[in-house]
């Protein structure tokens, strides 16, 4: 019976150092942010809301790439009604976010998202236009 005490410490000590991140990530009051987007300057509007791209941006571009080499769907209608080329790099990154190093590299070495494999297939416009 005297066991069931130190049991009962055991387990709290153990879930205690469990959560510890948890709940003092919380008691300071200090989350980690993130990198700040650099918002393009030429263009107004995204393909998507800002919250929708930051959540899902991986799926909009593997429902592009199915679209174009599956279905040969080449434009994309956008929320607004706007219609876009469905590109990476010819609307994307040509268009909006020409800096591939600000844009993608920044957010995804934070995420510690290993590096996409767009850049398998696709060529990263600012590189091509230096290579020229």
């Amino acid at each position: 019976m005297r066991d069931r005490v130190l049991i009962y410490l055991g387990l709290f000590v153990f879930v205690a150092l469990l959560t510890y991140p948890l709940w003092h990530a919380l008691a300071a009051g200090s989350g980690a942010a993130g990198p700040e987007d650099k918002l393009p300057q030429q263009a107004k509007n995204c393909v998507a809301p800002r919250d929708y791209m930051r959540a899902a941006h991986q799926k909009l571009l593997l429902d592009w790439r199915e679209g174009a080499v599956r279905e040969g769907r080449l434009t994309y209608a956008a929320y607004d009604g706007k219609t876009y080329r469905v590109s990476l790099s010819q609307t994307c990154l040509e268009q909006c976010h020409t800096n591939k190093a600000e844009f993608c590299d920044r957010c995804h070495t934070y995420a510690a998202v290993p590096g996409p494999y767009c850049w398998d297939c696709h060529v990263d416009p600012a590189t091509a236009r230096r290579g020229r």
